[in-house]
C-alpha cells in the first residue's frame, strides 16, 4: 500500500516539473478515489482553481444516477467540465494526470474533455 502511494507521489512530482497552467492554458488536474473523480482547472500562475466538477456535483446528479460503471460516469465528468470551462472563454488546457496511468477513469474524463471542445 505504502509503495504504490509513494511511487505515485514520485511520478506525480516527476510530471509536476514538467507541466503548469496559465490563464489562458490551465493545467487539467484529475484526481480518483475508489468511488469517486474529480477534475479541475487550475491556473498555477495565481494559484486559483477557475473549474471544479466532481461526480459529487449537484447539476450532474441526475444524470449520474442513470449511468452505470465508473468509466461512464468519468466520461458525464468530463464532458460537463469541459462546458464548464467553454463558458468562461478556456478552449485549451495542460492535462495531469497527477501520477496515475492514463487508462480507464482518467482516459475516459480526458477524452470526453476533448470531444466536449477542449483542446488538450
Amino acid at each position: 500500500m505504502y509503495v504504490k502511494k509513494a511511487n505515485r507521489e514520485r511520478s506525480k512530482t516527476k510530471i509536476r516539473k514538467k507541466i503548469s497552467g496559465t490563464a489562458e492554458r490551465p493545467r487539467l488536474t484529475v484526481y480518483r478515489s475508489l468511488g469517486k473523480i474529480y477534475g479541475q482547472m487550475i491556473d498555477d500562475v495565481t494559484g486559483n482553481t477557475l473549474v471544479s466538477v466532481s461526480d459529487l456535483t449537484k447539476d450532474l446528479a441526475e444524470t449520474l444516477k442513470q449511468t452505470k460503471g465508473k468509466i461512464a460516469k468519468s466520461k458525464v465528468v468530463g464532458k460537463y467540465l469541459a462546458k464548464l470551462a467553454l463558458e468562461k472563454n478556456i478552449t485549451s488546457a495542460v492535462f495531469d494526470r497527477n501520477g496515475y496511468r492514463y487508462h480507464g477513469r482518467v482516459q475516459a474524463l480526458a477524452e470526453s474533455a476533448r470531444e466536449g471542445g477542449l483542446k488538450l
